[in-house]
């Protein structure tokens, strides 16, 4: 147990990285190598089994849009003395034909999806970098290595709580591990993962300013991602933050974004 701790200890002090533009500090021990090498696996295992659009015009939007952001967050990164940071990402932006699915996504390294479905809520070329700056951002901010830095800690949790409750009997030690369970779920794992989706909202609208979009339309977008309704989890047992928090979230933050606007 004692050489659990040490090492997590070991690990915080290793580990500790600074996001970009909101400044927090953030646990991220995973090797940037074997980051990059499991992102491009992931990524060629979703185009893999996909089908990617034909519309021709609809790819180049997200390409183009995509890279204005990306090179918005370069450009910022190497201002700020993080152009060390840019080897590895390799920006990718695919469009995948799926009417039904109402979502974007980005692996560590700068692979980024979209799907036809959102194409409708985006609306414009301002609702479309809403999307793509919120998915750089969050690529720059280094969630996927945070997430799986926080999921590692949790496991080793776990084998420390199993080791000290080994001499207890079977019954009390599956109860021990299954609060455990769910107590780091809603806890630990669900609180940052709503805060990630909350910090790249943040560090995307200063993307987008910075990219010449008007960072006032992602308002417009998270209002039309709102009114799509349908059965959603209580804040507390969900991924993402409740609507209403998000909107009134970047409300808040909009004054600060629009320092960088240009439009």
């Amino acid at each position: 147990m004692k050489k659990i701790a040490r090492l997590a200890a070991l690990l915080f002090l290793i580990g500790c990285s600074t996001v970009p533009i909101t400044g927090r500090k953030q646990l991220s021990f995973i090797p940037q190598g074997e980051l990059m090498t499991l992102s491009d696996q992931g990524y060629k295992d979703v185009l893999s089994k996909a089908t990617l659009s034909t519309d021709a015009a609809s790819k180049q939007k997200v390409t183009d849009v995509g890279q204005k952001i990306a090179t918005s967050a370069e450009t910022f990164m190497k201002e700020n003395g993080m152009e060390k940071d840019l080897a590895n990402y390799k920006w990718e932006f695919n469009l995948i034909e799926d009417p039904k699915t109402v979502n974007a996504f980005c692996m560590p390294g700068g692979k980024i999806v979209v799907y036809t479905g959102i194409l409708p809520v985006v609306q414009d070329e301002n609702g479309l970098a809403t999307v793509m700056s919120h998915e750089v951002a969050h690529a720059i901010a280094n969630h996927g290595g945070e997430r799986m830095s926080q999921e590692l800690v949790v496991q080793a949790g776990g084998m420390g709580l199993a080791q000290l409750t080994k001499s207890k009997p079977a019954l009390a030690q599956q109860i021990l591990m299954q609060a455990y369970g769910t107590g780091t779920q809603y806890a630990i794992l669900l609180p940052y993962s709503r805060s990630h989706e909350s910090e790249a909202d943040h560090i995307g609208l200063i993307l987008m300013a910075r990219a010449g979009y008007d960072p006032k339309t992602a308002v417009a977008f998270w209002e039309r991602m709102s009114a799509l309704g349908g059965a959603k989890p209580p804040e507390l047992l969900s991924t993402h933050p409740a609507d209403s928090r998000r909107v009134a979230d970047i409300q808040k933050e909009i004054p600060e974004a629009e320092r960088y606007y240009k439009g």
